[in-house]
């Protein structure tokens, strides 16, 4: 568990929980979900100090619950939110994420392997409780993070350091985070379109013998997997902006700007999940339109087979007609005797196959073009 005292423009690790809240700033306090269930009490007690509220046993139990999906609840004394994260699935052909980001940092993903964990914020005025999975790397990207942004470095430019602040307030420091987890989907689309239009090419190519339909069926349940995870995800911020709506007026205009923030990055976060959920019902229509064109290409090439059997069936018949007729059991048949017969029945029987073939192919029965 780590605890965190952030002011306007200073960030601090604490070694321990402080008997009373500091004068100017908030507290940040980042624990694994094992290492929250061992000091509940403590974080109760201490909450109890600071804040005059405690968290309710079933919200315990919420930021506990490794399965529980996104969603957002309030009290009187602070809001809940749970929002699910990418994580990494099991398997030799798991999502791999990056050390420091979380990230996806590798090609090789299996649909079948994405899978989601849940992060809780419990966010009071002046205090933010996390509670992360254990190989969650969002609590130690964000305090590095806010660390180098207190000593003039940012990770991505130096020029923007000046432009960049620390969150003024746990509400804001809480949508800063979500938006850093939604943004690892968006880092996904590349990485899903590319495993999927692999498959697709696969199951298009005539030449090849598709037969990869348990990873192709298996990357659509995944595919429908994200699918829920991103609704309740939407539902969940939805709440919350209604909710911060709600919030009692504020008379100083400070107070007001940082409200008109919050609803800004709130509904930031809520177009970053909506093309999410986009892409991936995109790619779910794109996947069945794929699975259709598949077995409308087999039932063409197996219409193109029956129909070549049909013509050559077609042109051996009178052939067979032929040598059935001469080859009856009777002494008085046509050409049986004559040293030429057998010449002549050749030279019809060629003739008609020939003959039969051309026809066909005039029709364009022998050829895979259609008919104008």
């Amino acid at each position: 568990m780590r605890v965190f005292h952030i002011r306007s423009d200073q960030f601090t690790e604490l070694d321990e929980l402080p008997a009373q809240l500091p004068a100017t700033g908030y507290l940040w306090i980042g624990s694994a979900r094992r290492e929250f269930e061992v000091n509940t009490p403590t974080l109760q007690a201490a909450l109890q100090r600071w804040t005059g509220g405690q968290l309710v046993d079933l919200h315990i139990s919420d930021l506990l619950n490794n399965q529980l999906p996104s969603h957002f609840d309030y009290t009187s004394w602070y809001d809940l939110m749970v929002f699910r994260r990418l994580a990494a699935g099991t398997g030799t052909n798991g999502l791999f994420l990056d050390d420091q980001t979380g990230t996806p940092s590798s090609a090789k993903v299996a649909l079948a392997s994405i899978d989601t964990s849940p992060v809780g914020f419990a966010v009071f005025d002046r205090v933010l409780l996390t509670v992360h999975p254990t190989d969650c790397m969002v609590r130690d990207f964000f305090a590095n993070k806010l660390q180098q942004m207190t000593l003039g470095v940012d990770t991505r430019t130096e020029q923007r350091a000046s432009v960049l602040r620390l969150p003024t307030t746990p509400a804001d420091l809480m949508l800063r985070m979500i938006n850093h987890m939604v943004d690892s989907y968006l880092e996904l689309r590349r990485l899903l379109t590319k495993q999927l239009g692999h498959l697709q090419q696969e199951l298009l190519n005539p030449r090849s013998h598709f037969d990869s339909w348990q990873v192709f069926l298996e990357s659509r349940n995944a595919l429908h997997m994200l699918e829920d995870t991103c609704e309740d995800q939407r539902s969940a911020i939805v709440e919350w902006i209604d909710a911060l709506d709600e919030w009692p007026g504020e008379t100083e205009p400070q107070a007001n700007r940082e409200r008109e923030l919050l609803r800004v990055r709130s509904r930031d976060v809520l177009e970053h999940i909506e093309r999410v959920l986009t892409h991936v019902r995109r790619l779910e229509s794109s996947a069945e339109a794929a699975v259709q064109m598949h077995f409308s290409a087999q039932s063409n090439r197996t219409n193109d087979i029956m129909r070549t059997l049909t013509v050559l069936t077609a042109i051996f018949m009178p052939l067979n007609l032929v040598t059935g007729f001469f080859g009856m059991n009777f002494d008085t048949l046509p050409l049986i005797h004559s040293n030429t017969g057998v010449w002549l029945a050749s030279t019809f029987m060629a003739f008609v196959g020939i003959a039969l073939g051309w026809f066909f192919w005039r029709k364009r029965y022998l050829s895979t073009g259609r008919r104008p």
